[in-house]
């Protein structure tokens, strides 16, 4: 018989607001199991397109690290430093890509733990803004021109935004693993394609 298995989301301790805290629980069991669908993910693999115009996954990954550290950014009000907090710039991920467009040569042979410590940088500077927020700060309204016009946010949707931007390109990377396996199998030969296995359940 398999051992009780428990699935419990508790708010981070430690972060003065507890919904805050439990966004972040949401983000780290988010980019926990992203983490654990990308490993074995080679330098080859990271950087393979299925077509030109198409994201790769390093860039997806990348695209997430940024984001992270723009939104929050944002919600402190204060400038997007990615260099400063990432070492790569606002427009490294290559997104969006050019409809013909190739991977950014700012990502070409990064391996895993590179992204992995890009994502790390950005989830702790995530960290470090969480600690300092109380409850009141989740109803604070930030306002934002955009080429559509002028859009108002509060803090609450802001945390909300990255936990639901990185969990859709989580499917996204795991979609692209599982086109990078069936066109390995297909270059191999008609019987190894019927082999090539499905991308990871949730």
């Amino acid at each position: 018989m398999n051992a009780p298995r428990q699935r419990i989301l508790q708010p981070v301790a430690g972060i003065p607001a507890p919904e805050i805290g439990l966004f972040l629980a949401q983000m780290d069991d988010q980019s926990r199991r992203l983490t654990e669908d990308t490993r074995g993910a080679t330098v080859d693999e990271l950087a393979w397109q299925p077509r030109a115009g198409m994201n790769t996954i390093g860039m997806l990954l990348a695209h997430n690290a940024i984001v992270e550290v723009f939104w929050i950014s944002h919600a402190a009000v204060i400038p997007c430093d990615c260099p400063g907090v990432l070492g790569i710039g606002v427009d490294d991920d290559g997104m969006p890509i050019p409809e013909d467009g190739l991977p950014p040569g700012t990502l070409a042979g990064k391996d895993i733990a590179w992204f992995d410590d890009l994502r790390a940088r950005a989830r702790a500077f995530t960290y470090d803004w969480a600690r300092r927020w109380t409850a009141k700060d989740l109803d604070r309204t930030i306002t934002r021109q955009r080429a559509d016009g002028e859009w108002t946010m509060n803090v609450r949707w802001i945390l909300y935004h990255v936990l639901e931007h990185e969990a859709g390109h989580y499917g996204q990377v795991n979609l692209i693993r599982h086109q990078h396996r069936a066109a390995a199998a297909m270059a191999a030969g008609p019987r190894m394609a019927t082999l090539a296995p499905h991308g990871a359940a949730g």
